[in-house]
C-alpha cells in the first residue's frame, strides 16, 4: 500500500535541505533515515528522480526539514519544490496509535447509525482542515461526516463496520428533502 505523506516546499539554506508539508501523522517513521520515499513531480516539473532517500530530518519553528541525499544544494532543492512524497507500507500495517486509521482500512465499511440501522458504506474519504468520511447509501446519495468522535463514535475494522451519530442532512436527508423525493415519484 503506497501513502502520501507530505509535499516539498521551499529549500532552507544552501546546502540541500528542504522544508516539507507533512501529510501523515507519524513524521517520525515516515521520514526516518534510510527512508525511501517515491518522489511524484508535479505537472510541468523538471524534476526527474523517481525516489528520495532520507538522510536526516529536524524540526524548525513547527516546520520539518529534511535533507535528502539526492538534493546537494540549494538549486537542486529549488528543482524539488512541489514533488509529492509517498512512502511504502505493508497492507496490514496499522498506524501506532489506535484511535487512527488509513483510508485503505475504512473504504468498504459499512455505516450503520446508533440504532443499528444500515445506512451506506464508506466510498472514501476528504482531507482537510477536517477529515470527512464520505458515506454512500444504498439510494446512491452521498454524505460527508465529519470523522470526529461524536459522530463517529465507533469504528469496528474486524467487524467491517463504523457507526455514525446521524442526524438528518448528514447521511439522511432532511426530512423536507425526503418528502420532496417522493412527491417527484
Amino acid at each position: 500500500m503506497e501513502l502520501v505523506i507530505g509535499r516539498i516546499g521551499k529549500p532552507h539554506g544552501i546546502r540541500g535541505e528542504v522544508t516539507v508539508d507533512v501529510r501523515t501523522d507519524e513524521p517520525e517513521r515516515r521520514y526516518a533515515p534510510g527512508a525511501v520515499l517515491r518522489a511524484q513531480a508535479p505537472r510541468g516539473s523538471a524534476f526527474t528522480a523517481p525516489t528520495l532517500t532520507v538522510a536526516r530530518t529536524r524540526w524548525h519553528q513547527g516546520t520539518l526539514l529534511v535533507t535528502f541525499t539526492e538534493l546537494g544544494d540549494r538549486n537542486t532543492a529549488e528543482g524539488a519544490r512541489g514533488v509529492v512524497l509517498h512512502a511504502q507500507v505493508p497492507l496490514d500495517e496499522a498506524p501506532e496509535d489506535p484511535d487512527e486509521y488509513y483510508d485503505h482500512q475504512l473504504v468498504g465499511l459499512a455505516a450503520h447509525d446508533l440504532d443499528g440501522r444500515h445506512l451506506g458504506e464508506v466510498v472514501g474519504l476528504v482531507h482537510g482542515a477536517q477529515d470527512l468520511l464520505r458515506v454512500r447509501t444504498p439510494e446512491g446519495r452521498e454524505g460527508l461526516v465529519p470523522f470526529v468522535a461524536a459522530l463517529v463514535p465507533e469504528v469496528d475494522l474486524a467487524g467491517g463496520r463504523v457507526v455514525i451519530a446521524d442526524r438528518p442532512g448528514l447521511v439522511t436527508p432532511f426530512p423536507d428533502d425526503q418528502d420532496a423525493r417522493e412527491n417527484d415519484r
